[in-house]
Formats: C-alpha cells, structure tokens, sequence
C-alpha cells in the first residue's frame, strides 16, 4: 500500500469516529484551526490557487535528493484550511510520481461531498489540480534533467 493510500486510511478511521455529519464539519474546522500559517511573503498571486471561491495559496518545493515534494498552503476560510490540512497530509513529503498515480478517494469515502456547497467542492478540485500540475511540473523537469 502505498503512503498515501496508508494515510486515507488513517484519515477515514479518524472521521469514522463521527457519526454526525455537524461533528464532521466541526473536526475539518479544527483542522483547519491547527494548520500552520503560510508566511505574508508566500500569499502572492503567484501562489494563489485559482477556482477557490475562498483565497489560497500553495507553495512547493523540491528535494531533488529525495525526490519529494513538501507542500504548504493557507487560505482565509477556516473549513479550507480544514481541507489543506487534510490534502497536505496526504500529498507533502510524496514524490511526484506518488501524487500523479494517486488521486485522491478519501474525500467520497468519509463523505465530504456531502457536506461541502458546490462551491468548495469546486475549490477542493482546484487544490486537488494545482498540487496534480505542481508534480506534473517537478516530474517533467527531472526527466528533462536526466535526459540533458
């Protein structure tokens, strides 16, 4: 199994604890009250995720000794640094290989569509995208590296 799939599983475990879809949606704030702040320097339009209704920025950056990629992003809307917090665990410190053969199914399976509007599930995909062309981008520059 890989890290990834591993870590859906710990994330399905935890929200299997709520039975409620309320206390669901109380668990993803506190998640998103506990994500680490991005620094006022990092929130460019550069960085910013676009398809959010909230604003979010990500950033990454590439241990080419590792190979993996660590991720950071925040946003304005505390539920979406909830959804950070949850699609950082399972996508920082991966490598872009990982990340590009690994969609996310976390999300249907501890029932989140069912709780978010339309809207942030829209922003959800667009976190879930630009991470996906993040390790698109680093895989594609290590095999240009490699081919030089």
């Amino acid at each position: 199994m890989s890290e990834i799939r591993a870590e859906e599983e710990a994330i399905v475990e935890e929200f299997a604890l709520f039975d409620q879809p309320r206390d669901k949606l109380e668990y993803l704030l506190e998640l998103g009250r506990d994500l680490p702040p991005l620094e006022e320097a990092a929130k460019t339009e550069a960085n910013r995720v676009r398809g959010c209704q909230s604003n979010v920025w990500m950033v990454a950056e590439f241990d080419p000794a590792t190979r993996r990629l660590t991720l950071r992003a925040d946003s304005d809307a505390l539920i979406v640094r909830g959804l950070i917090a949850l699609l950082l665990r399972l996508y920082s410190g991966r490598t872009p290989e990982e990340i590009l053969t690994t969609p996310p199914e976390v999300f249907a399976r501890i029932g989140l569509g069912r709780l978010l509007t339309p809207g942030r599930q829209n922003g959800l995909w667009a976190m879930v995208e630009r991470i996906r062309a993040i390790a698109r981008a680093f895989a594609g520059a290590e095999v240009a590296a490699g081919s030089a």
